[in-house]
């Protein structure tokens, strides 16, 4: 389908990847990972013909339809929104804009409309709208907006329309750049169920690691200046990189250790007439040993540490009665809670039901309607924003100065230090905010967040921007926070990490559960941040319906045993896995004895044929023993990450 031919790209002496060939085929769906500026969005940009190549060519039938989903690409606001995901299907769109323009003159071409009508009828123009509709109300769009102007829209809904756009021309080669931003758990699962049935070839950009579990077949590792084929899903991949470093580096250290035991003996004996010949084949040996040098990693990994100046009362915050509507639309109704000390509290749901605007009003950047907030005593709450215009208010203050803000009294150094940690070093702390990325101005406010030493800290979509290992090192580090964490997220993998209580905003009001989301999930016997069990608690809400319920809970009851089976196994895969590894380690270690004795000086003369036979015979058991332990290895791998893939 597609194919890429020792392609490189570089910038200025920077060089991004070279020598990338790979066949990417038609049926399989590609997670393009790596560190942010690492290379991936340029990667697209080549792949979709937006910028050139250093070096190398992208090959792609000529017949073949592309559609791309840009981060950096606008829409008319004055455009109706229907008609906007229409022309994603370019073909089916200009053949019904040439037919209207042909109706309009005086006298039409008839012969011209036949060919047109067999155009549309060919590829499905018929069902164009009918298409589009479907498609924007999966992503969430209303039915009741698409006949409506795009500005109508806020800007997360905007780009919804356009991956609406890029969707529905059924393309043979599909390029996704970060199409979950701006989604809700509801338009996430949709799009994982629309990316599993498509039959094409897909690219897509994405640190959501549970949708890319879910999604990928395959992944793309932007690192070390070269792309990485990779077979299975992100936690598969996961599981394989590391695996593969850490056997080179056993490589690379039992290589070393032979040159060091040779250049020791060399050191120890050269000088004596006696062993000189045998120094010399030593020196001769090392000579010959090539030690493969490992590539630096381009991912870097930024240190979070959340430590509050002073802890704060027991009762943290205490809402009562909170209501807030935006015109006629009501989206938080009587709402009352109180959250305590430690807690790590993750607000969940489907957007437009108020998670952001509960967590606006408990910081004082919104005004409820009704009801209070009241902070506990001694509560320093510090605050992440959604929207991080919100924050760096002042596009030309430099990071250093959005820091040195906090504490003006602090060290020139002790700043660039707290900045480091966060990955900003050298001129980049000079840089205006208001040309940082999404994930360094992320990382920044991150840093401000740090330095004040709040005891609280409420979040609003934390991940968005974050590379994977950031979101891996904040998940971390908020679990270490001594203090509480109120945060809204999408993320069902960071969800599932941090939270020690769940509150679920439903249409019918709020669903306080004390406890981890994989508790939340156990006692519920469905994945609430999974779209059908959130549609199917809606409709059992209103209906209240009790056999549905009935009947969910006698499934759950039915299927506990073999779900504790199945926990159990997965438990035991990783031990299972590690004495597999480490009988490959030690079968691989004795070939390695075999070989080097081989190689010693005068072996085959001196030694026994029976000696030798012998030895040839265990080096081609260990070679069969190998394959069968390799074999073992990779299907316990595989297990280990279907299992943390349908967890």
């Amino acid at each position: 389908m597609l194919g890429l031919v020792n392609l490189g790209k570089s910038f200025g002496g920077r060089t991004l990847f070279e020598g990338v060939s790979l066949q990417l085929n038609v049926g399989n769906r590609y997670g393009l990972v790596g560190a942010n500026g690492s290379g991936k969005t340029t990667l697209l940009k080549v792949l979709s013909g937006d910028e050139p190549a250093t070096d190398g060519s992208v090959n792609l039938p000529s017949t073949a339809r592309m559609s791309v989903l840009r981060q950096d690409r606008f829409l008319d606001d004055e455009q109706i929104i229907l008609d906007l995901t229409m022309m994603g299907d370019t073909i089916v769109w200009a053949a019904m804009m040439e037919e209207k323009a042909i109706l309009a003159t005086p006298e039409p071409d008839a012969a011209r409309m036949a060919e047109l009508e067999d155009v549309v009828r060919s590829h499905d123009g018929y069902t164009l709208e009918a298409r589009a509709s479907a498609i924007l109300e999966g992503l969430g769009v209303p039915r009741a907006k698409h006949r409506q102007p795009l500005g109508t829209l806020s800007g997360g809904f905007k780009l919804r329309v356009l991956l609406a756009q890029v969707l529905l021309g059924g393309p043979d080669l599909l390029l996704l750049d970060e199409p979950t931003n701006h989604l809700d758990i509801l338009s996430i699962r949709w799009l994982e169920r629309f990316l599993a049935s498509y039959a094409g070839c897909a690219i897509v950009i994405s640190h959501d690691i549970r949708f890319l579990d879910n999604v990928a077949t395959h992944i793309l590792d932007v690192d070390y200046e070269t792309i990485t084929l990779y077979t299975g899903n992100y936690s598969a991949f996961e599981v394989e990189k590391q695996a593969i470093r850490d056997r080179k580096e056993a490589e690379i250290a039992r290589t070393e250790k032979i040159i060091a035991e040779k250049r020791a003996f060399v050191d120890r004996f050269g000088a004596k007439a006696t062993k000189a010949k045998q120094a010399q084949s030593r020196l001769k040996q090392i000579e010959k040993i090539e030690v493969e040098e490992l590539a630096n990693t381009s991912r870097r990994t930024p240190k979070f540490r959340f430590q509050p100046a002073r802890p704060s009362g027991r009762d943290v915050l205490t809402v009562e009665g909170i209501s807030k509507s935006y015109g006629s639309l009501a989206v938080l109704k009587d709402i009352s809670l109180t959250i305590r000390r430690g807690e790590k509290v993750a607000v969940i749901g489907p957007n437009g039901l108020g998670k952001s605007t509960l967590l606006k009003i408990a910081t004082g950047n919104l005004e409820a309607d009704a009801g209070t907030v009241k902070w506990g005593h001694e509560a320093q709450v510090g605050y992440f924003a959604q929207d991080h215009t919100d924050l760096l208010t002042d596009p030309k203050m430099t990071p250093l100065e959005f820091i040195w803000a906090v504490d003006p009294m602090a060290a020139t150094s002790a700043v660039r230090g707290q900045l480091g940690l966060v990955l900003f070093s050298g001129e980049e702390v000079d840089k205006p905010v208001g040309k940082l990325s999404g994930g360094e101005a992320a990382r920044l406010i991150f840093c401000k967040v740090m330095a004040e030493k709040s005891n609280v800290l409420v979040l609003d979509e934390p991940t968005n921007h974050l590379d994977i290992e950031a979101i891996h090192a904040l998940s971390e580090a908020l679990k270490a926070f001594e203090g509480t964490v109120l945060f809204v997220s999408h993320d069902r993998w960071f969800v599932s990490q941090l939270a020690t209580r769940i509150l679920e905003i439903t249409p019918t009001g709020l669903r306080d559960f004390p406890g981890t989301y994989t508790e939340y999930l156990e006692r519920c016997g469905d994945d609430h941040l999974d779209a059908n069990a959130v549609a199917l608690k809606a409709k059992r809400e209103k209906t209240n319906d009790a056999g549905a319920e009935a009947a969910t809970t006698a499934a759950t009851a039915t299927n506990w045993e073999a779900e504790k089976r199945r926990k159990n196994r997965l438990k035991s895969l990783p031990g299972l896995r590690d004495k597999v590894m480490a009988a490959i380690d030690a079968a691989e270690a004795r070939k390695t004895a075999i070989h080097a004795s081989y190689a010693s000086p005068g072996f085959f003369e001196k030694t026994p044929k029976e000696e030798v036979a012998a030895l040839e015979a265990e080096d081609k058991a260990l070679e069969g023993k190998l394959e069968t332990l390799i074999a073992e290895w990779e299907g316990l791998e595989k297990e280990i990450a279907d299992g943390a893939s349908g967890a």
